[in-house]
């Protein structure tokens, strides 16, 4: 599964203009004014195409956009909207030869408040990962 994130991740980190990103059982400290994304890895029951060894692995790439308090709606949607369009249904990203294809235009979900106050926004990007054993 480390290629996996590395793949997804990496992708992540190269986004345009960079935001301060919180990876998954890693230590980050938000600064109260300043956004940022955090990382999840949501994985999947994976697919048996066929007997044997061979698999597949799906599930989400969870990425929640945090933004200061204050800011209104626009700053966070702006950032949903360019990782729609860096994660796009069919866009494939690889690692140590794994490859990683997104199912679907991934979902911009509702916002809700963290108990710092701060606006979030989650965006869910389904994954499959190519045959592997």
């Amino acid at each position: 599964m480390s290629d996996l994130r590395a793949a997804l991740e990496a992708a992540l980190n190269g986004m345009s203009p960079a935001l301060a990103t919180a990876w998954e059982n890693a230590p980050y400290s938000p600064s109260p004014s300043v956004p940022y994304q955090r990382a999840s890895l949501i994985p999947g029951t994976p697919i048996n195409d066929e007997y044997g060894r061979n698999f597949a692995d799906q599930g989400f790439f969870q990425v929640s956009l945090h933004w200061p308090p204050g800011l209104g709606a626009e700053p966070a949607e702006s950032r949903a909207v360019l990782l729609r369009s860096t994660f796009y249904r069919g866009a494939t990203f690889t690692s140590g030869g794994l490859k990683v294809t997104i199912m679907k235009t991934p979902a911009i979900l509702p916002a809700m408040t963290d108990d710092d106050g701060r606006y979030v926004k989650p965006v869910s990007i389904e994954y499959r990962t190519s045959n592997q054993t």
